[in-house]
């Protein structure tokens, strides 16, 4: 089954204006956007879309508002979307919209949906790199980063679940949906990819408690560890708290920065995730500090040296 990865999350909310201020300030552009609601998306159009809580055409949720209530997955052709009603409806119930999109569930009651692709073609720079050693990539006289320089998310990335059982969850995706398993954190979940895509994960599951069951986060990919750097600067100088980095992931090797949001989840920004296709062999490692990054930072405001060095010793 063609899915080439996320199109959209869908989020039932309690406060619009607070969802409406902390995506537009993490960077995606509002579409369409009233008192109950709208569209935010990223440079390819892939979204997030928010509604009230109690909007009667979401589909019923997993946990107390906010919280996530849909998850949309872009396939590649309407013949992509048959394989899939015909697999899924072999024993749950498909819905099929007037625009052709499929709506059903997966095993752990997470609402999912399926349409031909959205996203559109979009030109951003490259974060280009010279070391030693290589070919420069930046040209002489071109500066690598200045203060107002761009850094606008570009793709939806992932999404990360909480599930009370990671072996099913992962095993519903596997075979029912045709993902990959590129990585395992052991006793804990796994990271999964869809067929039709090479990205290290577009899907990640953490085994909790049943009653904590939910979107951990979700996040989009920047053009580069300088801009997720850059991104969350400027999101924090907003106002928005830090939750966890500025750091890089061992599995997956992305730059990340987490955020707390109103949406009922963390917010991420992520950028240079390992690219993977079938040949490659899943690692399985215990969860820890050490596992999950390979190192992290601390954010501080901005400082400039006053004086010589303290003497050492």
């Amino acid at each position: 089954m063609n899915i080439i990865g996320l199109d959209a999350l869908v989020f039932g909310v309690d406060d619009i204006q607070a969802c409406t201020d902390c995506l537009r300030d993490y960077g995606l552009d509002p579409v369409g956007l009233d008192g109950n609601g709208g569209r935010f998306e990223a440079l390819d159009g892939t979204a997030i879309i928010i509604r009230r809580a109690d909007d009667a055409s979401l589909p019923p949720a997993i946990g107390p508002a906010p919280s996530l209530r849909e998850t949309i997955y872009a396939v590649a052709t309407a013949e992509d979307l048959a394989a899939i009603e015909d697999e899924l409806a072999r024993d749950r119930e498909v819905r099929r919209d007037a625009d052709g999109s499929l709506h059903s569930v997966d095993d752990m009651g997470f609402h999912i949906a399926f349409q031909v692709a959205q996203r559109r073609p979009f030109s951003a720079p490259a974060d280009l790199t010279n070391a030693p050693g290589s070919e420069p990539q930046r040209p002489l006289n071109q500066v690598g980063i200045s203060p107002d320089m761009e850094a606008k998310p570009r793709t939806l990335s992932h999404v990360v679940y909480f599930v009370p059982d990671s072996t099913k969850a992962g095993a519903f995706y596997a075979d029912r949906l045709g993902f990959r398993i590129t990585d395992t954190f052991e006793g804990v979940g796994p990271f999964m990819r869809p067929a039709g895509s090479d990205d290290h994960h577009c899907l990640f599951m953490i085994q909790t408690p049943p009653h904590m069951k939910g979107c951990e986060h979700f996040t989009f990919h920047m053009g580069s560890g300088t801009e997720v750097l850059l991104a969350g600067q400027r999101f924090a100088a907003k106002g928005w708290t830090s939750f966890w980095g500025p750091g890089r992931h061992l599995f997956g090797s992305n730059w990340f920065w987490y955020f707390n949001s109103p949406l009922g989840c963390h917010i991420e920004y992520d950028a240079d995730m390992d690219k993977h296709d079938d040949a490659w062999a899943a690692r399985f490692a215990p969860m820890s500090a050490d596992n999950s990054q390979l190192f992290l930072f601390s954010s501080r405001e901005k400082w400039a040296p006053s004086g010589p060095p303290p003497k050492q010793g």
